[in-house]
Parts: structure tokens; C-alpha cells; sequence
């Protein structure tokens, strides 16, 4: 139930080998979906070519998630390469070092509207020019990536938990609007892991360690896990779940003292 042999789609947040969007391209490529996958900028392009050409013929494209032009690119291209899509794996997120370092009263403008616009916005985008493509085929799955900061204060992560709380409750609304056409809409909030994102908050390395002292399966959680409950959501086996938060932090969401 979880094969995705015959699937296409697109995977957007890719940035080095330890990217959960990576893991979760190589468990679609591994189940059998062709996938295009996008770069940020020039700085990410040859991490994201040269990881690429381990996956079965796939559509390499830059896509800003900010710019609406590249955005409507991708959708091109992907419709005259694929002629439709199946999935879309949003992992984008970004808040400036700055305002991850300050004390989160002390929050930009323009780094909220950053934030917001790269974190939560981008799915959105997203979601928009998609859904004709998956509409096209009977329907789809769009995924996207948040992390329990948006419930609950964590030290550091300040205006990316507002951005991650924004995003879920997209995720709710996109999963409402699109639903009668077939398109499933949900996140996964992991626990944290070892990613380029979280090389930007200042002391990581004990947020790991107090989930591997207070989770219940007293650990962490690894990519290639993160992946597998993805492979449930973009695969039929997940098709009647949608509008979901799927938490995958090892029981860490639900521990109290």
C-alpha cells in the first residue's frame, strides 16, 4: 500500500544529505515515483544535483519559494515533463540567524514577514499550482514538515514556532478547500533532528538530549523514520487521512513533567 510505482512529485527543501526532504525523496524514489526536485539558489545547486543523480531520472529546477514566477515555472515544467503530479513534499522553512539569537519581543518586521513568507506562505504557493496537476489524476497528497515549537515555547526557536503554527493551521484550511478534489493536505512535526536548519538554533545539542531523557522511547528520531510515515501519507494506504498532524518525535508531544 505504500508503493508509489507509476507516482510523480515534486520535492521542495532540499538542502544537504541531512535534509528530512532528501530522506523522504529517496524513500519515493526507492517506492518507485519518478520526482522533480528543486534547488534554492545557486549556493544549494550542486549539493541538490549531485544527491539527485542517485534517483531515477529525475527534474532538477531552481525554485525560490518566494518568487511566484519560479514557482509557476516548476509547475510548468512539470506538467510538460510528467503531465501531471501525484505528490508534493514542502519542506521549505527559514528564519534569520538574528532573530532566532534575540529575544523573540525583539522580532522584526521584515524577519517575521521573512519567516512567514518562506515557512508558511511557500505551502500555500504551492498547494495552489499543484492542485490542477493532481486534480488532473484523480487527486493527490501534499506533506509538509513542522516541529512541536509551534505549540509549545523551545528555547531559540521563537518566530519559527509562530511561522510553524501558521503553517499547520494552513495546512487545516488547504486540506478543507481542497479535499472535494481528491487532494489530501497534511504535516509531519518530527522531533528534532541534526538538520541545516537546526545548525542555526544555539543549543541544539541539549534539546536532543532532553528528548532522549524525557521522550518515552528515551531517543531521538533519524530521517530514514520520518521518511517511512511519509511514505504513509503520500501512498493510497494513507488516503483517507488528511487535515493531520502526524507527530514522529518518539512520544515526546505527549509527556508532561
Amino acid at each position: 500500500m505504500t508503493d508509489l510505482a507509476g507516482k510523480t512529485g515534486l520535492i521542495v527543501g532540499v538542502a544537504n544529505k541531512r535534509s528530512i526532504a532528501w530522506a523522504i525523496a529517496q524513500a519515493a524514489s526507492a517506492s518507485g515515483a519518478r520526482l522533480a526536485v528543486t534547488y534554492q539558489g545557486e549556493r544549494l545547486e550542486e549539493n541538490v544535483r549531485d544527491l539527485s543523480a542517485s534517483l531515477t531520472d529525475p527534474l532538477i529546477l531552481p525554485c525560490d519559494v518566494t518568487d511566484d514566477g519560479q514557482i509557476a515555472h516548476v509547475f510548468s515544467e512539470i506538467e510538460r515533463e510528467f503531465g501531471g503530479l501525484d505528490f508534493v513534499v514542502h519542506g521549505a522553512a527559514f528564519a534569520p540567524r538574528e532573530e532566532l539569537a534575540a529575544p523573540f519581543v525583539q522580532t522584526t518586521r521584515e524577519g517575521f514577514r521573512l519567516s512567514l513568507d518562506i515557512s508558511a506562505y511557500s505551502l500555500i504557493a504551492l498547494a495552489r499550482g499543484a492542485a490542477p496537476l493532481m486534480e488532473a489524476r484523480g487527486g493527490g497528497s501534499i506533506l509538509t514538515l513542522t516541529y512541536l515549537g509551534s505549540q509549545r515555547v523551545f528555547q531559540n526557536y521563537n518566530v519559527m514556532g509562530v511561522a510553524k503554527a501558521a503553517l499547520e493551521a494552513s495546512v487545516r484550511y488547504l486540506a478543507a478547500d481542497l479535499g472535494p478534489k481528491g487532494i489530501r493536505v497534511n504535516a509531519i512535526s518530527a522531533g528534532p533532528i541534526k538538520t541545516l536548519a537546526a545548525s542555526g538554533i544555539s543549543g541544539f545539542s541539549s534539546i536532543l538530549q532532553h528528548y532522549r531523557d524525557r521522550a518515552p522511547l528515551r531517543r531521538t528520531v533519524e530521517t530514514a523514520e520520518v521518511a517511512e510515515a511519509a511514505m504513509f501519507l503520500l501512498s493510497p494506504a494513507g488516503r483517507a487521512v488528511t487535515a493531520e498532524i502526524l507527530m514522529v518525535d518518539g512520544g515526546y508531544h505527549a509527556t508532561g513533567m
